[in-house]
């Protein structure tokens, strides 16, 4: 699929790695100028081409997401595109029951998972409403939709962004502004293979059985994902808003497994 992204300013949060930086490749492929943004340090490929700009940017801090979306202004007087990505997950040894989830574990899990994309939505929608057009996709999960055991906080941060996109949606449609989410199942980044890589992991035999729930018997490639950032992203996509857009191989249609 093809998209012309000439012209338009696109913000993508997380976007030094995994599946942010492929959708911020891919927007820059297709023509956008791309803020490639990240709490550890700004994706070099910003510097590779005038075009792009990068920043260091920290999703839960309110001074630092304003910061954020003021140089955005500055440098290009719009942003049309902004994919709030920036995301963790819940590590292997932190996979426990709901009775032994440590509390500094679940507030920075929803810090960064929840709050994190309401406050760059906050501002990238104050900065959209002015120019009447607008697209912001958020990166919400399958657990977010189907919860999976032994990630209380991540499947409540996941399922908050799911609805929070539609709450926005309702509210920012008059205003030329679209919000969906993408919905990844597995998808094959440097984290997800740590993940599976990881002793704990190994000794559970997770890849296999995680395999066996996914109809496509595979993960995703970070592409998938951004191919439909793409979709979302795309002008032409204008009556499209409050989705929950799964790229999951099937994860949620059902077992693929029989019992």
């Amino acid at each position: 699929m093809r998209v012309d992204l000439t012209g338009r300013v696109a913000l993508v949060t997380g976007s030094g790695k995994g599946i942010g930086r492929a959708i911020a490749d891919r927007f820059a492929a297709e023509g956008a100028s791309v803020v490639y943004s990240d709490v550890e340090a700004p994706a070099e490929a910003a510097a590779a081409d005038p075009r792009h700009m990068a920043l260091k940017l920290d999703v839960t801090d309110e001074d630092d997401v304003q910061a954020a979306i003021d140089a955005v202004i500055a440098r290009y007087g719009k942003l049309d595109i902004c994919v709030n990505n920036a995301g963790i997950g819940t590590a292997p040894a932190d996979r426990v029951t709901i009775d032994k989830v440590r509390i500094a574990q679940w507030k920075r899990l929803i810090d960064v998972d929840l709050t994190g994309v309401f406050m760059v939505s906050r501002a990238a929608s104050a900065a959209m409403i002015p120019q009447k057009y607008g697209r912001i996709i958020n990166i919400s999960s399958v657990l977010g939709l189907v919860p999976m055991r032994l990630q209380s906080a991540y499947v409540a941060a996941k399922a908050g962004v799911a609805n929070l996109t539609k709450g926005m949606a309702i509210e920012l449609a008059q205003h030329g502004i679209t919000v969906n989410a993408i919905a990844p199942g597995s998808t094959a980044t440097d984290g997800w293979r740590n993940w599976i890589n990881d002793a704990t992991s190994e000794e559970r035999d997770l890849h296999a059985r995680l395999m066996s729930h996914i109809p496509m018997g595979r993960p995703a490639e970070t592409r998938e994902i951004a191919h439909a950032a793409l979709f979302l992203a795309d002008p032409d996509s204008a009556f499209v808003t409050a989705q929950i857009l799964a790229v999951d191989g099937g994860w949620i249609a059902g077992f693929a497994r029989d019992f």
